[in-house]
């Protein structure tokens, strides 16, 4: 690995948002050339994203810039997953073709990753903004006083956790290569779940040091999910988190937690409003998906109430 980062861009038919996005990430990396790599994998797009790649491909000339077009369309969290894979510098950041990201932040990024090569996780701080509405929902995702690099990784992702900040930003994370090609071996169908990302944050968070930073380096426009995906919401809200959170144990994070996170889902985040209209909209689904969502309930309430 003679690079320092990879900065890898996962795109499909947005081809607007990369080359807007190719346009900051050719003026921020001005003078760091040396130190990063650029790779760009298109899910088979079928737009003219393949022409915006190759004239960007040509402008950035002093710059290694690779690109992947996949045969097929294999979904969002592969491609990001595949991006994981490809990297071949020390650390990998994936970023999202439509994200607002601060000029700054690039080089901050490769300061704290030469200041701190211990470092398997930079979790960069994030502003929501809601697309239907242009609001700012959330002026800063991670309300954290003091920036520092924190050798307790673990401690910090169950406070994390426990505060319900987002750690599933694509942008918003910066993972020691080695570390997340690791966390992608422990748990391979990972990519298979939207809220995967949480796990791999939480993976590299055990295998070195951990930043989050103070300051928001990123504008993520969300485009709220439970009212424009539903039946996307609902699966990853009773389905695919509490399947990471149980992940979470048989990497070493604490059972009794993990337990309470999804008692403290039931308890705080199940709406049955939208449990009765999903089972009258998609009934197989969302039968199959809360009978194995209760099943798991009641084993954590037994485990954590009962058997101490």
């Amino acid at each position: 690995m003679n690079k320092l980062l990879t900065i890898a861009i996962p795109t499909f038919n947005r081809s607007e948002f990369l080359n807007k996005q190719l346009a900051w990430l050719a003026e921020v990396v001005k003078g760091f050339e040396s130190e990063c790599e650029i790779f760009i994998s298109d899910n088979c797009s079928t737009d003219n994203t393949q022409e915006v790649i190759k004239n960007w491909q040509e402008t950035l000339s002093n710059i290694k810039v690779k690109y992947n077009r996949n045969s097929q369309n294999i979904g969002l969290m592969r491609n990001f997953s595949h991006c994981l894979q490809a990297a071949t510098s020390k650390y990998v950041w994936v970023i999202a073709d439509d994200h607002t990201i601060q000029q700054k932040t690039l080089a901050y990024v490769v300061q704290n990753l030469k200041d701190h090569p211990d470092l398997s996780l930079l979790a960069l701080n994030f502003s929501i903004r809601s697309i239907p509405t242009g609001e700012i929902v959330i002026e800063r995702v991670f309300e954290i006083e003091n920036e520092e690099v924190r050798a307790d990784g673990r401690a910090v992702i169950e406070h994390s956790l426990a505060a319900d900040w987002i750690l599933g930003l694509m942008s918003g994370m910066i993972y020691k290569t080695e570390a997340i090609k690791l966390a992608l071996q422990n748990w391979p169908s990972s990519p298979e779940n939207a809220e995967g990302q949480i796990y791999w944050s939480a993976f590299c968070a055990t295998q070195g040091s951990i930043k989050i930073t103070k300051q928001t380096y990123i504008e993520y426009a969300s485009p709220m999910f439970f009212q424009t995906k539903p039946k996307e919401w609902f699966k990853r809200h009773y389905a695919e988190l509490p399947e990471v959170y149980m992940k979470l144990i048989e990497i070493g994070y604490d059972k009794k937690f993990c337990r309470e996170l999804i008692l403290k889902h039931f308890t705080q985040k199940n709406n049955w409003k939208v449990v009765l209209g999903a089972i009258r909209r998609w009934p197989l689904l969302a039968i199959t998906t809360m009978v194995s969502y209760f099943r798991l309930v009641g084993v954590s309430a037994w485990e954590v109430t009962v058997l101490p």
